[in-house]
């Protein structure tokens, strides 16, 4: 099965909800951004990801504004994780790199992270990289995945939500970036049953299929597919 959860900011205290007593072995839990864990480096730190390295299930999550860009870009390898791009963080935690498609479960998942801080002027020169911000060149590797599956996935997991949705919330109105833009195509130019973000802190279904994700865990569908033979965590590349 498939959980899905938003932000985190490397909250270890988010794992004592009962639900993640029902995740087991061959579960996935994915993060909508901000998962945070990847932050200082500090021996702390370490603890914590020994502690989720403990986990029976798998955890995965697309970036975020708040995450350590140098620690995650060079620290960790490159791995093709079920059927697309992720830095391996431990055996049981990947990172969704932004243009991806994954395959979990016989489901299809397009993954794109970043987005812009709102406190970025305050952060500047401490901890805020402008990596957070995602490129063109991302993109445009984005646009010819999808194409590739023929503008049709499952699920799309993102941080930032589209600009329409932004405006639907009363967030962010104001703030109109390439990403959003690109969003908005997807919205009318692909088909996919569902749509989860994190970035807004509120957990709240907008019809007909998004999902603003925070403290909530839900299952990704309420009726599992027969699993198919069961696939390699990782093929280094």
């Amino acid at each position: 099965m498939v959980y899905i959860t938003g932000d985190m900011h490397g909250d270890i205290s988010r794992f004592k909800d009962p639900i993640f007593k029902k995740l087991k072995a061959g579960d996935v839990l994915i993060v909508c951004g901000d998962f945070g864990f990847i932050w200082d480096g500090s021996r702390q730190e370490k603890q914590i990801l020994h502690k989720l390295r403990e986990k029976p299930f798998t955890i995965a999550f697309v970036d975020g504004c708040h995450e350590n860009f140098d620690i995650l870009e060079q620290n960790f390898r490159t791995v093709k994780w079920r059927g697309g791009m992720a830095h391996l963080i431990a055996p049981n935690i990947f990172h969704m790199m932004r243009g991806e498609i994954f395959t979990i479960d016989d489901r299809t998942f397009f993954a794109f992270g970043g987005g812009h801080s709102q406190d970025f002027e305050f952060r500047q020169g401490r901890n805020w990289w402008q990596r957070e911000q995602p490129t063109h060149a991302e993109i445009r590797r984005a646009i010819h995945n999808l194409n590739r599956y023929d503008a049709k996935v499952d699920y799309i997991i993102t941080h930032e939500p589209p600009a329409s949705l932004k405006d639907c919330l009363g967030v962010d109105m104001q703030q109109r970036l390439e990403i959003h833009t690109f969003f908005e195509d997807i919205i009318k130019q692909c088909d996919y049953r569902k749509w989860f973000f994190g970035k807004c802190h509120m957990d709240r279904f907008i019809p007909m299929k998004f999902y603003a994700m925070f403290e909530d865990v839900l299952p990704v569908e309420t009726e599992r597919r027969r699993r198919q033979k069961p696939i390699r965590e990782t093929d280094e590349t």
